[in-house]
């Protein structure tokens, strides 16, 4: 997939039913623009198909079960919003 192309489906993927998350998902996309369009974060596109409910609770404490093979992700976008 091409790095525009990627980016795109990314920030699609990142409109949620939780404005918490749109805000938290999108700025992280947005700082990581250039990274995400070469293909970083692989991982980024899988945790974007977890359950807003689930996902919420990731952010919240990443030592939940299901959370660990996303923790390092987790940590930087939440790192992104500061």
């Amino acid at each position: 997939m091409e790095g525009d192309e990627r980016v795109r489906k990314l920030k699609w993927l990142c409109r949620r039913g939780m404005k918490e998350l749109d805000m938290l998902l999108e700025r992280f996309v947005e700082q990581n623009l250039q990274a995400l369009a070469g293909g970083s974060w692989p991982e980024f596109e899988s945790l974007l198909q977890t359950e807003d409910d689930v996902l919420w609770g990731w952010f919240l404490d990443s030592a939940v079960p299901g959370a660990s093979p996303y923790r390092n992700l987790l940590d930087q976008i939440r790192r992104a919003r500061d």
